[in-house]
Formats: structure tokens, C-alpha cells, sequence
């Protein structure tokens, strides 16, 4: 994937920029911001300045209480901070067409909900052992990459893109138009794992462990699937599930 991913800078830790100013220059020089924490009541011309800018991003915004913003960083935030994300983000339409000009077969995952950052970072080692193209993500409702997350991967999070999208929803129309099945991993359904062609081009939703997958997506998934389950326990962790399903993928690719 060296042609179309930019180089992600190593950092142990997620750096913060604080100050209302200092934000928004940050967003400006293209910095790659995990998230915004911003005072609650916060008002004010550059307060607004901010606010206006972030309605054109998909950076999460959190507003919080000044205590949070405190607890944070002891120096003079002015209200906002900014997490200056571990990786840079990518954007799927960017990549999609790089993977058919390859003459690849795009295999996809897609994380509906996935906000433990350990198994992000599980789920991002297992996808880049099994030639995974890029992972997508929400901008609201997902893990932090952080120290942890890239550690769990063993450096993974560095190599594979990741892709941030505002709206899950249209973002898997957009991989429909591109070509791509879009296989939904659900127990909601009577279909296995085993059904789908996954030698065709394919994006795999993955879900949160405790609400699964989003309704939208799977109204507009052309297959539902299950892994079979034995024995007393139901379920299982999210980062081994989405294993499951990949490997039977590449199984059948190869």
C-alpha cells in the first residue's frame, strides 16, 4: 500500500494542543487531531471560529466540564484541547481506486462501534497479517488510537491505513458503487461465515460488542453472517471474531 499511504510519524503518546488560537492553526497545518475536548458555555468570535471550522471535519468533539479540561493538562487551555492522533487518517475514496489500479481484489474492515482500544489494536494486528487494505472507522462511537491501541497491534497501526468517516452509513454506499459486498458479521441471522464469495471485492462489518452492528448498515448489507457457535457461551470477543471471519476470507482467496 506504499503508493497512496502517507508515512505515519511513531509517537508513544497522543500529544495535546491547547488554546482556542493554537487549535485552530493546528487543524489548519493539516495536524491529525483524535479528538476536541471543549469547555461546555464556551462562547466567544474565536470560540465560533472553531466551531465553524469542525462542522467541515470529522473530528470528534467533546464537550465537557472545565474540571475534565483541568485533569487533562495543568497549563492555560482556554477552555479547548486538542489530542493530536498517534497515526494519520485516511480516506477510503483515496485508496479504493489505488487497490483496483494494483489489479487487487479490495478486502476491507469496517468497525461499527468498536471503542475498546485494545482491541483496536488486536483487531488492526490481525487484519494486517491477513493483507487487510485499509480499516474504516467512525468519527464518533470508536477506540482512540493511543499508546495503548498501538501497542495491542505491535506497531500494526503504523502499516495499515485507517480511515475516519463521518457517516458509516454513506461510506458503505460509497464501497457499494465501487464494487464492494459489503458482509455484515452478525449472530442476527441464520446465513454463516462460510456463504459469502469473499474472492469478490469485499467489506466486512465488524460490530460493538455490546449493540453489534448499526441498523442502517445492516438494512443495506448485501450479506449477514454468522460464526458457529458450540457449548455454553455465546459469544465471543470482537478482536477474535473479526479473525474468524478474515481468515475464512483469505482461505478462500487463496
Amino acid at each position: 500500500m506504499e503508493n497512496f499511504r502517507r508515512p505515519a510519524r511513531p509517537r508513544e503518546n497522543n500529544e495535546f494542543v491547547f488554546g482556542i488560537r493554537a487549535v485552530i492553526e493546528a487543524i489548519r497545518a493539516g495536524r491529525d487531531v483524535e479528538s476536541i475536548y471543549i469547555q461546555r458555555g464556551l462562547t466567544g468570535a474565536v470560540i465560533l471560529e472553531l466551531k465553524t471550522i469542525l462542522k467541515d471535519s470529522d473530528i470528534p468533539v467533546h464537550n465537557v466540564p472545565v474540571e475534565k479540561l483541568n485533569r487533562m493538562t495543568q497549563k492555560n487551555h482556554q477552555g479547548v484541547i486538542a489530542v493530536i492522533s498517534a497515526i494519520t487518517f485516511q480516506k477510503i475514496e483515496d485508496i479504493i481506486p489505488v487497490i483496483y489500479e494494483k489489479g487487487e481484489t479490495p478486502l476491507v474492515l469496517i468497525l461499527d462501534g468498536v471503542t475498546d482500544v485494545r482491541n483496536m489494536g488486536a483487531i488492526a494486528r490481525t487484519a494486517s497479517c491477513a493483507g487487510v487494505h485499509a480499516i474504516v472507522v467512525p468519527a464518533k462511537n470508536s477506540a482512540q488510537i493511543n499508546a495503548d491501541a498501538i501497542k495491542t497491534s505491535a506497531g500494526a497501526l503504523f502499516t495499515i491505513p485507517v480511515c475516519r468517516h463521518q457517516n458509516l452509513h454513506k461510506t458503505a454506499l460509497f464501497l457499494q458503487e465501487c464494487g464492494l459486498q459489503i458482509v455484515a458479521c452478525t449472530e442476527k441471522t441464520s446465513e454463516l461465515i462460510y456463504g459469502p464469495d469473499y474472492t469478490l471485492p469485499t467489506a466486512i462489518v465488524m460490530g460493538a460488542e455490546d449493540e453489534g452492528i448499526s441498523n442502517e448498515i445492516m438494512r443495506m448489507a448485501n450479506h449477514l453472517a454468522k460464526i458457529p457457535m458450540a457449548g455454553e457461551i455465546s459469544s465471543l470477543n470482537v478482536s477474535v471474531s473479526a479473525g474468524i471471519i478474515l481468515y475464512e476470507a483469505i482461505r478462500q482467496r487463496q
